[in-house]
């Protein structure tokens, strides 16, 4: 048997995160009936289900990851913040913030969901694997330094890249965050890095309502390294594949990093009751496959996948394994039951989409040569 070329990050105490009864993202009480809140286990489980019941799990390479330390969690969140987590998380729980409910030991699940994505990021550098997947709980990319957001309590991907750079010596590093809700949190975190290209395309005005705008690149010396691709809902799969072959892989390769980490989430799939977005998981596939051939030119293959949101129970396990399958480059063997999501009318690209991604790519297109080049190399002597 050869080694393999893909691993996953799974730990079953991520699962174990608690976030409350709620109605779908809202907490219950007055007029809302109880019920399960968005951001829970299922997705999660049923997608490493899936990957196990296929077979799949048994031909990657399983990782069971370790909390991120204090000094990994640092870099991005300050100590007070940390503090006021653990304390809530050492009791019954609390809200991190805004919208990101957690009961008794989220802390050290958050701990472990920062440190599974440190896990794949070093499997990758090491070049035990060509790529990893870290499927990881809770979620990140709205988290902000000293505030958590949209579910999420800790910045995953953004302790990953920091965790890159200060541990790794890894200088540049790009992040494809194609979750439907906008990566605010992932933005705030690098806006004036010039280290880190953090692109995002998500709904349009969707959450959070008042961020990523086309309009909002970056300021100081991180001016031109944040990109956002704001798409109208109801776009599908044309839509996707156009902004990342016209926007991210033209930013990818003038940027020219040395990883590429995506913030993956499946909240774009057709039947996320969180977003309106139209993809059927096969589309994943092939975003995905458009990135590994991108890291494939300029970084040596260096691809790391790290879960954000989803929400459709039935769903999300056939989208994760469209991702899993084009890493890996292994098939499952089985059949997509929603494979019928394909011929949903909007699949195309429409004229007002277009106009989306043509302002996006004439952004692009503006600051490549100027912000995104590569620094020139310095001569030995």
């Amino acid at each position: 048997m050869t080694a393999p070329s893909t691993a996953l990050v799974w730990h079953e105490r991520m699962m174990w995160h608690d976030t409350g009864s709620g109605a779908s993202e809202l907490p219950a009480g007055g007029w809302l009936e109880p019920g399960e809140h968005s951001e829970n286990p299922a997705t999660k489980r049923r997608f490493k289900n899936l990957l196990d019941a296929t077979g799949l799990t048994d031909e990657l390479l399983l990782l069971r990851p370790t909390p991120a330390s204090h000094e990994a969690l640092t870099r991005v969140h300050p100590d007070e913040y940390l503090t006021r987590i653990k304390d809530l998380s050492s009791g019954r729980g609390g809200d991190a913030g805004s919208e990101s409910p957690f009961g008794n030991g989220s802390y050290e699940i958050a701990q472990l969901a920062a440190g599974g994505t440190i896990a794949a990021i070093d499997a990758v550098l090491d070049g035990t694997v060509a790529n990893a997947y870290a499927l990881v709980r809770p979620p990140g990319h709205h988290a902000l330094a000293d505030l958590g957001m949209g579910f999420c309590i800790f910045a995953n991907v953004a302790i990953g890249v920091r965790h890159a750079q200060a541990a790794r010596g890894i200088g540049r590093v790009a992040i494809v965050d194609w979750d439907v809700h906008h990566g605010n949190g992932t933005q705030a975190i690098f806006w004036e890095d010039p280290s880190v290209l953090a692109i995002s395309l998500h709904q349009d005005g969707l959450y959070p309502s008042r961020s990523g705008f086309l309009e909002q690149v970056g300021e100081g010396a991180g001016l031109g390294t944040t990109l956002n691709v704001p798409l109208p809902a109801g776009s599908g799969r044309g839509a996707y594949l156009a902004a990342l072959d016209q926007v991210v892989v033209p930013a990818l390769e003038a940027f020219a990093p040395e990883l590429i980490v995506i913030a993956c989430g499946f909240d774009a799939g057709a039947l996320d009751p969180l977003g309106r977005m139209l993809l059927p998981a096969a589309a994943f596939g092939e975003m995905t496959r458009r990135l590994l051939d991108a890291a494939d030119r300029i970084c040596g293959g260096r691809l790391v996948a790290s879960h954000e949101g989803g929400y459709s129970a039935g769903h999300v396990p056939f989208c994760g394994l469209a991702v899993v399958e084009a890493m890996s480059g292994l098939s499952a063997g089985i059949d997509d039951p929603f494979a019928y999501l394909a011929g949903v009318p909007g699949q195309e690209i429409t004229a007002h989409q277009q106009d989306a991604v043509d302002a996006a790519a004439a952004l692009v297109a503006g600051v490549r040569g100027q912000v995104l080049h590569p620094p020139p190399e310095v001569p030995e002597t």
